[in-house]
């Protein structure tokens, strides 16, 4: 939400202590930087260091609003990141640093005058804090505890021209504190996130003061001819001894319109009583908003204001959209959401911040848009609630977002849990912090369209007492979007009812035809039926460019010399995931053992493409089946550092196999194949695309022999799969590698194209024996023959395309195969005049194969590109220029 935020630039120091923070009421600003400090390192009381004037120059001076201790060291110099995250640097930082409290201070001047109000606002510390202002407590660590327990101080009485305010922060720990932690997902922070990791702000009103402003939307369907009623809703305190007539007004305008909507009315509050206002309109027709894949994403401003005898006392704004999100449990208790009426299937990824929670607009929005790219119309955020920025960039790009609360530490230390380690059960005071957190979160995301649901819960769902918490805490904030007891299907609280979702893996590698193995139900765990709340091959092996960023010489030899020894960068040394073991098994006996480096790299991303591929496409396939697969979160999106898996997009936004196989997958119309049933399936996520479709599917050997071809013409329609040819009988004698290509075309358009590499046989899963986080295989898959193809000609020519206001300059790529047999897996990876990645790159298709004497067209985007790097499975190493 925004309140007229301020926030000073760049400025000295000298400058920032003199100028004004906040000049009128109604005004919010944002403490623009910090100086820290360890408590170990002054001896001075904090009432005396809380005091304008204390000199604090040999404190580390961070320009930065909100940051952990370790982001702020970082963020100036004190540590350098490539540093950090290299080989197993981090393993051996000393964090006894962080075992005492740290000081977070900064001195601000505002211009107090007579009836006007000062609030000190913050929206959560981790893992708790002390506040200090002018040399006197106004919160202690009991009040102010909690990432997500923001709060409002009442600082009037001690205002002055000139001010200081000194946080300390308590160290965090991940079982015993409300807070952001990665569970297995990586090595831990050394601060574990202790800090003011988000924005400290002070707020001037008049007498009269607003608290959030909350808007509900009411849309009608259908939403084609629709009217809608708005309501900007907020409480307002009189904060004097008197009685107050007050004039309340409201606006809501849709931007880039002359729409504009203007509501008032004048009532009175009694001294030091609040008062619920809500103002409402009805708009007939509004501008609705969509997921992207839909439709556009239009958004209203509301603002609020209260005025008293003709001046402003307070104000309120924020964006919001018009969309209905509900739920549902259908007839196999599986959730389903619908979009503005329509039945919408998720396909989504987990999300994760940075290590140190760095938040950087740019770098969420070009994730955001990889995603969007990748063909995915959700992230979850589990535990990973971020800043307030995530939610305004994914409503106007049309990002759908999941957020809520994560597993494996406080958050769900119930009695029930037997997973944790560590088990601090809840206390009265913890139940209090989770309900301002709760309260303080919803407040936050409930008006921003792209809030797809909240999940109370993850592994484990809240007990009765916290789930009836959280429940009207959401109430309160007039929440609108399904409330989901948890991300599994363990159990539920009675307020709630069951989730609907599934949680039961994998997490590590699968071979493609898991995803179509449907039955028996009862054990098939994450195939493609339901909603898989967190599931994956656990695939994500970065490109040797990422890799030498954050690996050694000798790491990078244990890659593909060292199968099964544990690396400090996938998952912690405790977890079931800190070696490639069970990926490495596959990859040995699937594509032969490598014969180096970039042999094995050249084998991951085969196996990475296929794994990701897939599980989209199985996901995508069934959405139409009998027990439909309603959604799936891939796990994950992204990582908190550079990691070796689990991942569809490096930490460094580069895509590799994961992403290419991912985008093929999740194509907004495609054609894609079961490995089980052998036959082909329609896919159209759309809402309104339909009519006459052409298919066309061939199948080669490795020598580019002709083995089957045919052409069906079907009719598609919108949101829906469809099972359109049978190709058992064409593959049943195969006794080597195949290819199959799958061409979905449009009068004449391609709108996919997609090529499999199939074996005789496929792998054999011993569902008997699965673990909660993979299914074994007793039975490999044979695609060794691949080693043995011929080199094929490949000719790359690149060609400039007319460039768009906001393109970063996007090249055709034209590929040609010279060759009478395929050429196998053509990796393209853009660079600039150093030979460096350009980051991020968006492909229309990459790691394609080539049929015979086929000519396939690509585009490119990416802004410095200088070149391009092309490799693949049989064909010689290049290197093109623009």
């Amino acid at each position: 939400m925004r309140h007229h935020r301020q926030l000073l630039g760049c400025v000295s120091t000298s400058l920032l202590a003199a100028a004004t923070l906040v000049s009128e009421p109604g005004q919010l600003a944002i403490i623009p930087s910090w100086d820290i400090q360890s408590s170990e390192r002054v001896s001075t009381t904090l009432e005396a260091l809380s005091q304008p004037g204390v000199d604090t120059t040999t404190w580390n001076n961070i320009d930065s609003s909100r940051f952990t201790i370790m982001g702020g060291l970082v963020t100036s110099g004190a540590y350098r990141e490539n540093g950090l995250f290299f080989s197993n640097a981090l393993e051996n930082f000393d964090s006894s640093q962080f075992k005492v409290s740290w000081l977070y201070r900064k001195e601000f001047t505002i211009d107090p005058r007579p009836g006007d109000h000062y609030f000190l606002v913050t929206h959560g510390i981790t893992s708790k804090g002390d506040i200090f202002v002018n040399g006197q407590q106004i919160a202690s660590k009991e009040t102010q505890a909690g990432a997500y327990a923001g709060q409002t101080y009442d600082m009037t009485a001690i205002a002055a021209s000139r001010n200081a305010i000194l946080i300390q922060v308590y160290p965090n720990d991940y079982n015993y504190d409300f807070s952001l932690g990665f569970v297995d997902w990586n090595a831990y922070p050394p601060d574990a996130g202790m800090g003011v990791w988000r924005n400290v702000e002070v707020k001037q009103t008049g007498p009269i003061a607003l608290g959030p402003l909350r808007i509900t939307t009411q849309a009608s369907l259908p939403v084609d001819h629709s009217s809608a009623l708005i309501s900007l809703k907020a409480t307002a305190t009189n904060l004097e001894n008197i009685e107050a007539s007050v004039e309340v007004a409201g606006t809501i305008i849709l931007e880039g319109s002359s729409q504009i909507y203007n509501l008032s009315q004048i009532i009175t509050i009694a001294p030091l009583e609040s008062v619920d206002l809500v103002l409402s309109t009805a708009i007939n027709e509004p501008a609705i908003w969509w997921p992207k894949q839909w439709g556009d994403q239009p958004l209203y401003t509301g603002q609020l204001s209260v005025s008293t005898n003709g001046s402003i006392s307070d104000r309120e704004e924020r964006l919001f959209g018009v969309r209905q999100v509900t739920s549902e449990l259908n007839s196999n208790n599986d959730t389903i959401f619908y979009v503005n009426g329509y039945p919408f299937q998720v396909i989504g990824a987990g999300y994760s911040p940075d290590m140190f929670l760095r938040w950087d607009n740019k770098r969420f929005t070009n994730q955001a848009r990889l995603s969007l790219d990748l063909g995915l119309n959700t992230i979850r955020l589990e535990g990973k609630n971020e800043q307030p920025e995530l939610y305004e960039i994914a409503d106007r790009l049309g990002l759908m977002v999941l957020p809520g609360w994560e597993c494996c530490d406080k958050w769900e230390a119930w009695s029930y849990n037997e997973d944790l380690a560590v088990k601090s059960n809840w206390t009265a005071a913890d139940y209090t912090i989770a309900n301002r957190s709760m309260y303080h979160e919803s407040l936050m995301q409930q008006a921003h369209p792209s809030v797809l649901g909240y999940l109370v819960g993850s592994d484990y769902w809240p007990d009765d007492k916290a789930a009836e918490m959280y429940y009207y805490s959401l109430k309160a904030a007039d929440w609108q979007t399904p409330i989901i007891a948890s991300a599994s299907g363990r159990g539920f609280p009675q307020t709630l009812g069951p989730s609907g979702m599934k949680m039961a893996g994998p997490y590590d590698w699968v071979p493609p035809n898991y995803w179509y193995d449907l039955d028996p139900e009862e054990d098939r765990l994450g195939a493609a039926f339901g909603f898989g709340s967190e599931l994956g091959a656990g695939v994500g092996t970065p490109e040797i460019s990422s890799l030498k960023k954050f690996l050694s010489e000798s790491d990078l030899e244990d890659l593909w010399k060292s199968p099964g020894k544990g690396l400090y960068h996938m998952s912690t040394n405790v977890s079931s995931f800190f070696n490639r073991k069970i990926y490495n098994d596959a990859l040995w006996s699937r594509y032969g053992a490598p014969s180096s480096l970039d042999d094995y790299l050249l084998k991951s991303q085969i196996m990475d493409y296929e794994a990701t591929r897939s599980q989209f496409e199985g996901y995508s396939a069934l959405w139409s089946a009998e027990r439909p697969a309603t959604g799936l979160i891939y796990w994950m999106l992204s990582n908190a550092w550079p990691s070796l898996h689990w991942n569809l997009f490096d930490y460094y936004l580069h895509p590799a196999g994961s992403y290419f196989g991912t985008k093929v997958g999740a194509r907004k119309e495609h054609v894609a194949y079961d490995y089980v049933k052998k036959v082909i399936y329609l896919i159209n996520h759309s809402i309104d695309q339909e009519g006459p479709r052409t298919v066309v599917a061939e199948v080669i050997d490795t020598n580019g022999n002709p083995i089957y071809s045919t052409t069906v013409t079907t009719e598609t329609e919108p949101n829906s799969s469809s099972e359109i040819l049978d190709l058992s009988e064409a593959l049943v004698l195969i006794s080597d590698v195949v290819f199959l290509k799958l061409t979905l075309n449009q009068e004449g358009a391609t709108l996919s194209r997609n090529v499999y590499w199939l074996a005789a046989t496929i792998d054999t899963l011993a569902w008997g024996d699965s673990d909660w986080y993979f299914t074994p295989v007793t039975q490999y898959a044979d695609f060794t023959s691949l080693a043995n193809l011929p080199t094929a000609d490949v000719s790359v020519t690149m060609h400039p395309l007319p460039q768009r206001d906001d393109s970063g300059g996007e090249r055709a790529v034209v590929l040609e195969n010279h060759s009478t047999f395929p050429a196998f897996f053509i990796r393209l990876n853009l660079v600039n005049e150093k030979g460096e990645d350009v980051l991020p790159a968006i492909w229309s298709d990459n790691y394609v194969t080539l049929w015979p004497g086929e000519r396939l067209k690509l585009q490119v985007e990416g802004e410095g590109a200088a070149a391009i790097h092309v490799s693949g499975g049989n064909i010689e190493k290049a290197e093109v220029f623009l």
